[in-house]
């Protein structure tokens, strides 16, 4: 019975000497006070006194939700652009290509509407791959580029010439008494942009970057739309003997949340008679 009651004072006294330590801090080294630490800070309460000071450990670092590598390639899909669709017209038309196909023609005959010449882009994705620190990318991508051209002069495309040599593509309507409410020529391509990025805020969501290079594009559609008083609607669906491949420039500037984008083809979009080389320019809605 002893031995019991001097086994239970013992562990009375253990579990005493435990109760007295502060579990949720320690004493100084300097044995000095009780220290608490709560996350970044430290908490020191002064011996002999219920004052508390607060010190942030320098040394604590959070992990930030940020802090995530970022991927060496990322992915926007479905990106648009806004602009206008113009050219600079380089024809000589008292030559006998631009004659044949367009005879009678002259320097007026193309003149474009340009408030209502409009350029829509549609990018199905682009593509940036990291080549140094994510400010030197590789991006490329895949869209539509549709152009559309309003002519000021009632001229009209031939979708079925005839069966000459060399056949006139393009005539000015002369039938008194009919007006034009619309003439547009639309030229529409599959459309790869390749391009080298400057991103010089690799950080920022929206930030300043350059891009710069080629795109390929193919004609898939063609056709000229005309809008007369007494015809009403007319298409006439044809490629009006348009070059096939379209090669430009490209470029695209970002400011913050604003881009731009532009391009300029290496020749005219015909393929005889006229030297005519489109040019497009607008707004960019992107992600980046």
């Amino acid at each position: 019975m002893k031995r019991i009651i001097t086994l239970c004072i013992i562990l009375g006294t253990i579990t005493s000497g435990f109760a007295q330590t502060d579990t949720t801090g320690k004493k100084n080294p300097g044995g000095e006070g009780d220290t608490i630490r709560i996350g970044g800070m430290i908490i020191i309460r002064k011996p002999g006194s219920k004052d508390r000071e607060v010190i942030r450990d320098r040394e604590y670092k959070m992990k930030s939700r940020h802090g995530k590598k970022s991927s060496n390639i990322s992915t926007n899909w479905w990106i648009v652009d806004l602009g206008f669709s113009n050219y600079t017209d380089n024809t000589s038309y008292s030559s006998t290509a631009a004659q044949q196909y367009a005879p009678g023609s002259n320097s007026t005959w193309f003149e474009l509407k340009d408030a209502k010449s409009r350029n829509v882009n549609i990018w199905f994705f682009m593509q940036k791959l990291n080549m140094a620190k994510h400010v030197l990318n590789f991006k490329y991508g895949l869209g539509l580029e549709l152009n559309n051209y309003y002519y000021k002069q009632p001229i009209r495309y031939q979708a079925n010439p005839p069966a000459t040599v060399n056949p006139p593509r393009v005539i000015l309507d002369g039938t008194v008494g009919r007006s034009y409410d619309k003439n547009k020529l639309a030229a529409d391509y599959l459309t790869v942009p390749i391009m080298l990025n400057f991103n010089f805020t690799p950080s920022r969501h929206d930030g300043f970057g350059l891009s710069f290079g080629i795109s390929a594009g193919y004609l898939y559609n063609a056709r000229n739309k005309t809008i007369t008083s007494d015809e009403d609607k007319k298409k006439a669906k044809d490629d009006f003997e348009l070059e096939r491949w379209k090669l430009s420039y490209v470029a695209e500037l970002s400011l913050g949340p604003v881009r731009f984008y532009g391009s300029y083809a290496f020749k005219s979009m015909y393929e005889r008679g006229l030297d005519i080389t489109p040019y497009n320019f607008g707004f960019r809605f992107s992600n980046w």
